[in-house]
């Protein structure tokens, strides 16, 4: 049940990533700083792609990937449509790896320790859930914010 849960949601918020990421009105307010708003929407959407890419697609399945936290934060200019083709990539690395599960993994400790906590798979996977949701948030607002709308 909690499996085929966080597919569906996982599925849904990344498509949002997608459709917010399209959204800006041109490549360069993807990486634009305003007012009080420290990080661009684009590089918070690479934060969102290396944060699921380390924590599902890598410790859940096993995927190849090294995150590179100074990357998603200090990187500008990158096209729209290679964030776009990285939040698909994103998206079917998290679904396969979420796939693959047993229903059994989500009551087991996640494998590393995050938050100076041991929790299991499940609520950790909660967690990013919210985690996605909390940035979606940040991205739609400077989106908004930037193309004064």
């Amino acid at each position: 049940m909690l499996k085929e849960s966080l597919i569906e949601i996982f599925d849904r918020d990344l498509n949002k990533l997608k459709i917010e990421i399209s959204s800006y009105e041109n490549e360069s307010s993807l990486w634009l700083i305003k007012k009080d708003i420290k990080n661009s929407g684009g590089n918070i959407c690479l934060h969102l792609i290396g944060n699921l890419k380390q924590f599902i697609g890598n410790i859940l399945g096993k995927f190849d990937y090294i995150r590179d936290r100074d990357f998603e934060f200090g990187k500008k200019d990158i096209p729209k449509k290679d964030l776009v083709h990285e939040i698909e990539e994103t998206k079917e690395i998290v679904l396969t790896s979420l796939r693959n599960l047993d229903e059994s993994d989500f009551g087991k400790i996640f494998p590393i320790n995050v938050f100076n906590k041991e929790m299991t798979t499940g609520f950790f996977l909660i967690n990013l859930v919210a985690h996605l949701n909390y940035h979606l948030g940040q991205i739609n607002y400077h989106r908004r914010i930037i193309s004064n709308k």
